[in-house]
């Protein structure tokens, strides 16, 4: 196996292969994730193009609700088994499975909700590919880029979104390197619009025929690839008559020992996809809300102190709102949410990407003055501290 060494990651366009490495190696001050293989390396050479990687994150949490702890334990955060490689020069594939989600099949897709990616990917030159099965929406922004056992609280909508959708896609590189262009046809769900909504669809909202995601991505290298974006916009086919709009906008800047990613994302959604907005307003109205709109922040930043220690903040918010409130009195906006989380890391070995980690999560939800009057919610805080360890292990 390759002797690895700790290294400044910068991502480049170059290596865009649309889903292949999304998810994988983002994030600054990573290593490859790799460790000495348990198979020989004599033995393997039927099985030299196939990587099989346990992505785990293992942590003793502690709760707390409004300042008062709630309880601690012991948890599997995350434990995605992950097997990728090539079966042709030019056809690779790559599968995930999540072992910490129910494994219910979608009666949409009719693929397990614990599948994360299952997809066959066919090189239609050096610089263009095409990619079929189910596989992770390519939105624009950072944090849906990174591997999620390096997240520890997603902002309010990747949380709350189906991210991993079957559909096809093709992606190109440009000669300059810099740029690429990827483009998506998804289902816009895994499930069918009944189950979606249950008995929430509002009157006179019927499901689409087609109920397809179009997802557009560019992603571009500047300044000798120290400011990186990727930026993207899609259009969901819900329903007749109700359809949802998406903008992510993500922003990297990288210096010696320092990385700084900001995201903004905006969805207008005719029909309450999130389910948020509709949470917020159920006291009063029964069905979906109509004309929702989320707007977020997402800002994290690194610092590498030494080749062993790593600082991390992140910091996010979310706002809601209801465009489409029958009271004509009402203002739009219902809440909003906020999180921080300070983390260390600390790396060990030279040639193991394994991190101990402590960090703590903070969570504040705040409604508006109308919104508790009206629908009864009650602003309240969360928090959950964690010790554990983070390790994408390549065992063969």
């Amino acid at each position: 196996m390759k002797k690895l060494i700790l290294v400044l990651l910068v991502s480049s366009v170059t290596s865009f292969t649309f889903g292949q490495e999304k998810q994988t190696n983002q994030g600054v001050f990573l290593m490859n994730d790799s460790i000495r293989s348990l198979i020989p390396v004599k033995k393997q050479s039927l099985l030299r193009d196939v990587d099989v990687i346990f992505n785990t994150r293992v942590a003793f949490n502690s709760n707390f609700l409004d300042g008062s702890h709630t309880g601690s334990k012991f948890n599997y955060d995350q434990l995605r088994l992950e097997i990728k490689g090539k079966i042709h020069d030019k056809v690779s594939f790559r599968f995930r499975d999540r072992y910490t989600r129910e494994p219910v099949p979608g009666n949409l897709d009719n693929v397990s909700r614990s599948v994360d990616m299952a997809f066959l990917k066919v090189d239609l030159s050096p610089r263009t590919n095409f990619t079929f099965g189910k596989m992770s929406a390519d939105w624009g922004g950072y944090e849906f880029d990174f591997n999620p056992i390096d997240i520890l609280t997603y902002n309010d909508m990747i949380e709350n979104s189906d991210n991993f959708l079957v559909g096809a896609g093709i992606a190109h590189t440009f000669a300059d390197n810099k740029n690429s262009l990827s483009f998506q046809v998804l289902n816009s769900r895994t499930k069918t619009f009944e189950e979606q909504y249950g008995n929430a669809i509002p009157p006179g909202i019927t499901a689409s025929k087609t109920p397809f995601a179009f997802v557009a991505n560019w992603r571009s290298s500047f300044f000798k690839g120290k400011l990186e974006t990727t930026y993207s916009y899609s259009f969901f086919n819900e329903a007749k008559n109700a359809h949802m709009s998406y903008i992510a906008l993500g922003n990297k800047f990288t210096a010696k020992n320092f990385v700084l990613y900001y995201d903004f994302q905006y969805s207008k959604e005719n029909i309450d996809r999130k389910g948020i907005v509709s949470n917020i307003i159920n006291s009063k109205y029964q069905y979906a809300a109509q004309d929702a709109v989320y707007l977020e922040n997402w800002l994290r930043a690194e610092y590498l102190v030494t080749p062993k220690v790593n600082l991390l903040l992140t910091v996010m918010n979310s706002n809601h709102s209801w465009n489409g409130n029958p009271d004509p009195k009402a203002t739009s906006k219902l809440g909003s949410s906020y999180g921080l989380i300070p983390t260390i890391q600390y790396m060990p070995f030279k040639d193991l990407n394994l991190k101990f980690y402590m960090a703590y999560t903070a969570r504040k939800y705040d409604f508006t003055k109308y919104a508790e009057t009206t629908f009864g919610v009650k602003d309240y805080t969360t928090g959950l501290l964690s010790f554990g360890f983070i390790a994408p292990l390549l065992v063969l």
